[in-house]
């Protein structure tokens, strides 16, 4: 691997363009653009932040209680993002009710939205990339702005601004979960014809905490609030094809879900750690994952080694150590009669062909990779690998590219990674797990893949950096 510098950034708002050409991140109220290849700045602009009309005149602090000193002059940049061709770019000022939109090829092309009393949020890009969603407070609504026509279009009561929305995986149809008349409902609405809605239908749910889309497009995922282990199957057109609720029922309920690739099978977390695996044929369990502090036979195991970034002053790289089994994990017991406050990922994550399931546990040091065999296979999911650290977990990434490789982080001066493509003496494919060094005063907390998964973004509280494959296989 092969890192950048170190650069500033806000909020933890960095991206890769699509096509992996561009980098984009925000300091502060200023929008910066550099290259992949030499980092050099190719773009920058300066966020106008003079809040709206409608915020200012709601705006009316009390002279003698307010304090201009503690405000910052400029209100910082709150969420950005790509167009999904790299044409355009959007920052948005939560604080400022404002979002403004730059063209890449044109310094002097912007376009500015001032959102009204209803607030802002966050704003982020559609699938077709000339139209922006921006979310209001208080649940009051959606606003969709198309830069093609300039027309705004509005969806009332939208259940949450952080979840709850999806688009179907070709762009057609916008789905989003509402609340109307105190009743949880999904709104279905066409992006070909100006956000039409084709339907609108009450779900089942009582306090619904999310949906999730099918890849195929033609399933709805939903499940109620952390109080009751329940998911429902449905249609688009809104009929329940099945109701799961394990028996006897946890005490808690559900905490991620995760469609496989195929939409050949659905993965459930919930507050016990179990991990169900549903296939949709019956929308019934096919197996179970559950917490066990011994590991079975065959499964590999590797290690961190200990105090290796002291020994290697952060620098370069260092295979963890194999171990032999059975393995005794020490498991965290859950404790229902407290908030739950479990450190460590909580993900739920399949590879790019659905042959590995990512799947965090009671042991909050540890990633559990589950291997799931494929079509001409025959069905026996199994737990295939442990990797287990010195230091909680805190993100975990897949390649979005290649089908075997993962990237893990935790807090520290190093990047984790995992693969089942290393090409062994033989000519053989076969694991390998490497721990690698920053070799900065960097403490890794976030990750992300550009596009065509050759490259990472590390990021800190204050800082970030990146990091790039060697194309003859060293490192440094």
């Amino acid at each position: 691997m092969d890192f950048t510098e170190l650069y500033t950034h806000t909020a933890y708002l960095v991206a890769f363009s699509p096509g992996a050409h561009f980098i984009l991140t925000a300091a502060q109220d200023r929008l910066i653009v550099r290259r992949t290849e030499t980092f050099q700045i190719s773009r920058t602009w300066l966020l106008d932040s003079t809040p709206s009309e409608s915020i200012s005149a709601l705006g009316k602090p009390n002279s003698k209680s307010s304090r201009p000193h503690s405000e910052p002059k400029h209100p910082p940049i709150s969420s950005i993002g790509w167009s999904c061709d790299s044409e355009y770019i959007l920052a948005a000022s939560a604080k400022a009710g404002v979002v403004q939109v730059f063209k890449l090829r044109d310094e002097d092309w912007k376009a500015r939205i001032d959102c009204g009393a209803e607030g802002l949020t966050k704003a982020i890009w559609t699938p077709d990339g000339r139209t922006i969603l921006c979310f209001s407070e208080w649940g009051l609504r959606v606003t969709v702005w198309s830069l093609v026509t300039g027309i705004a279009t509005y969806i009332q009561f939208p259940l949450y601004p952080d979840r709850g929305y999806a688009f179907r995986a070709d762009g057609r149809y916008f789905a989003l979960a509402e609340r109307h008349k105190s009743k949880d409902t999904l709104g279905l609405y066409d992006t070909s014809d100006s956000y039409r809605i084709v339907r609108h239908f009450a779900l089942p749910t009582s306090s619904l905490a999310s949906f999730s889309l099918s890849p195929t497009g033609n399933h709805i995922s939903a499940w109620e609030g952390p109080l009751e282990y329940k998911l429902y199957i449905l249609t688009l057109a809104g009929h329940c094809l099945k109701k799961f609720a394990p028996e006897p029922e946890p005490v808690l309920g559900i905490r991620e879900v995760a469609w496989h690739p195929s939409g050949m099978f659905l993965a459930i977390l919930g507050f016990d750690d179990k991990v169900q695996i549903l296939d949709a044929l019956s929308w019934s369990p096919v197996t179970t994952f559950e917490p066990a502090s011994k590991t079975p036979s065959g499964v590999v195991i590797w290690r961190e080694p200990s105090r290796w970034l002291e020994t290697t002053e952060g620098r370069g790289f260092i295979s963890y150590e194999k171990l032999r089994g059975p393995y005794t994990l020490a498991l965290n017991k859950v404790d229902h009669t407290k908030p739950n406050l479990k450190p460590g990922v909580v993900q739920l994550e399949w590879n790019q062909i659905g042959t590995l399931l990512l799947s965090p546990e009671t042991a909050p040091t540890t990633a559990h990779i589950y291997k799931f065999p494929e079509a001409n296979e025959n069905f026996v999911p199994r737990l295939r690998s442990l990797l287990l650290h010195s230091h909680t977990l805190l993100q975990a990434s897949w390649n979005p590219v290649r089908k075997g490789s993962l990237a893990l982080c935790c807090g520290n001066r190093s990047l984790y990674i995992w693969s089942d493509e290393w090409e062994g003496e033989l000519g053989e494919q076969e694991e390998m797990a490497e721990c690698i060094g920053v070799p900065a005063e960097f403490d890794t907390r976030e990750i992300s893949w550009s596009g065509d998964g050759k490259g990472l973004i590390l990021l800190s509280k204050e800082t970030f950096c990146c990091a790039f494959e060697v194309e003859d296989g060293a490192a440094s």
